[in-house]
């Protein structure tokens, strides 16, 4: 699907993000995180020091840092959001 703008032509794109979620369960360099209530694996490979109960950024499946309770929620809260602007019967923006 494209768009026309002011004679620019703007696409539609998939955009990937890293969320920030909490290690329940870890087994070697295998994770369960929980992410707002949804709970996905991840792995640890590229942050072996991850452990149980910490808060990770996962990106594309994989751990690749950690960050502190504080920076989690803000991102939390950004993509609630998200969320609740996509439910908005009468969208503004800009």
């Amino acid at each position: 699907m494209s768009y026309k703008i002011e004679n620019t032509r703007y696409e539609r794109r998939i955009m990937c993000l890293a969320i920030p979620a909490r290690i329940v369960e870890l087994e070697a360099d295998r994770a369960v995180v929980d992410a707002m209530g949804n709970c996905f694996r991840a792995k640890t490979t590229l942050l072996p020091e991850a452990k149980l109960g910490d808060l990770v950024l996962v990106h594309a499946g994989f751990e690749i840092s950690v960050v502190d309770e504080e920076e989690a929620k803000k991102t939390w809260h950004l993509i609630a959001e998200v969320n609740n602007f996509k439910e908005t019967q009468d969208k503004v923006s800009g």
